[in-house]
């Protein structure tokens, strides 16, 4: 689990937006982010690469709590309810899978009790220690 933090200490990305890391265990992860006006789009409501981001780093934060290096293979997104500037969003990822070097992992995305995106990534790893 250290190296996940190590990952994301130096993933400037997500720390310059103020994804703040509340929790990582084994195979899983607990992020949060504020959506700014700097994330919304032409419609006043978040653009959905924000929240595509949110879940992503989750996602790599708790496949990488295993200690080698692993990156995503692939992932998807379903938004289920828009976002707002102010709103603060967790995203909790937890690990379905692994099997050799892949894994697949869901990850949550809510505001408050709400849901309003479900991520599924798919993981590879490649070796190292972060």
């Amino acid at each position: 689990m250290g190296a996940a933090r190590t990952m994301f200490e130096a993933d400037l990305a997500s720390n310059r937006l103020g994804i703040e890391l509340v929790s990582v265990a084994e195979g899983a992860a607990e992020l949060r982010m504020t959506v700014t006006s700097d994330m919304v789009n032409g419609h006043a409501i978040g653009h959905g690469g924000y929240v595509f981001l949110l879940a992503d780093t989750a996602f790599a934060c708790a496949c990488n709590s295993h200690g080698p290096v692993t990156v995503a293979a692939g992932a998807d997104i379903t938004f289920v309810a828009p976002v707002y500037e102010g709103d603060r969003l967790t995203a909790r990822a937890s690990e379905r899978t692994r099997y050799g070097r892949s894994g697949i992992y869901d990850v949550t995305v809510t505001r408050g009790d709400q849901v309003v995106a479900e991520f599924r990534g798919r993981s590879r790893t490649i070796g190292g220690q972060a």
